[in-house]
């Protein structure tokens, strides 16, 4: 199994990349530039999609996982997140992600940097990969407990214990 370093933030020339790295990056791009538009086009449009984030709880279908988002890009902490050290494995119209992701939560003067466990389900729908299912855990429980306190003290944030 071969793990690429090289990291996705959604700034990549998409030409240079495979058809599963270039959702990879329409994913962080969407995340990255706080774009919900665009992050409703990352995932498929499913009751059936799942997310499993660091901020606790699982989210069951698009609405659901679409509030997140949302309360996250319209937090005053602004998080920015990278994948790297990833292999990708497809199986036919799906395929799955397992890396890392590093990255900053920024509220104000605080910064908590950020060392997540991630692996992310694509399948192809209509012709296109389209994200179906997400989990992530963050490494150290200090650091954890750190970007919980602070998503919680965003207002409208979601936070499933």
């Amino acid at each position: 199994m071969k793990t690429i370093q090289d990291a996705i933030c959604g700034q990549e020339d998409l030409s240079r990349l495979s058809p599963e790295e270039q959702a990879l990056s329409v994913f962080y791009g969407a995340f990255n530039n706080r774009d919900l538009k665009k992050m409703a086009q990352s995932w498929a449009q499913s009751p059936d999609v799942i997310e499993v984030n660091p901020l606790g709880g699982i989210r069951y279908g698009w609405p659901e996982i679409e509030k997140m988002y949302e309360a996250i890009f319209t937090g005053p902490a602004e998080v920015y997140v990278e994948f790297f050290d990833y292999s990708i494995h497809e199986l036919g119209d799906m395929f799955y992600a397992v890396g890392r992701e590093r990255g900053e939560a920024r509220m104000g003067d605080t910064v908590i940097p950020l060392a997540i466990r991630t692996s992310r389900v694509f399948q192809r729908i209509e012709g296109q990969w389209r994200q179906v299912h997400h989990s992530g855990s963050i490494e150290d429980p200090q650091t954890l407990a750190a970007y919980q306190s602070a998503m919680r003290s965003t207002e409208g944030m979601i936070i499933t214990p």
